[in-house]
């Protein structure tokens, strides 16, 4: 054999093994912004989560009777800080997220509640988390994209199935979220 032929033999193993370290470490890259802006997630739901007994004690002294709006609320907020899973997260988010949509619907009803600095800065606060739980969803959505299209793509899709890289699950809203709201007057 030649010098020649031995060099480009070389030069086309370093650069397939080059090519695999780069898929490789693409892959992990992804990987952990997926988990990072899952984390994100978590961060503004704990935000939520925080803001909640606030809430829910300032709505109890003037809506008291409301107990069972109230319960649901509280229910639905530990079921958030139990979720272990995306799946069960999402599930427990969207809850909670129609728990406070009726929470506020039975707020509407007591204007002295609805006149009471604390309730109002509570809910500004919710209501500013809660855009940025929205917010963190799509780049969550957007980072998962961007991971599942290399897990699936070739030639990264060989190397993500060598090294055990499994596509994640979006974030998603439930059905009923996504129906057209039906506007009447």
């Amino acid at each position: 054999m030649s010098i020649l032929l031995i060099v480009v033999i070389v030069v086309i193993i370093l650069f397939l093994v080059g090519t695999i370290i780069h898929m490789y470490n693409n892959l992990v890259g992804l990987r952990n912004r997926v988990k990072n802006s899952y984390s994100q997630i978590d961060v503004q739901l704990k935000r939520r989560n925080d803001l909640i007994p606030n809430l829910v004690e300032t709505v109890k002294g003037y809506a008291g009777h409301e107990k069972g709006v109230l319960e649901e609320v509280t229910k639905a907020r530990t079921g958030v800080m139990n979720a272990t899973s995306i799946e069960e997260t999402s599930a427990a988010d969207n809850q909670l997220t129609g728990a406070l949509k009726t929470l506020f619907a039975v707020a509407e009803n007591y204007p002295d509640l609805k006149a009471n600095s604390n309730f109002q800065q509570l809910q500004s606060e919710l209501s500013d988390t809660e855009d940025k739980i929205s917010y963190a969803r799509q780049f969550y959505n957007d980072v998962v994209l961007k991971y599942n299209n290399a897990c699936q793509k070739f030639p990264s899709n060989i190397i993500a199935g060598l090294f055990g890289f499994k596509e994640e699950s979006f974030f998603e809203a439930p059905a009923e979220e996504r129906a057209v709201p039906k506007v009447e007057f």
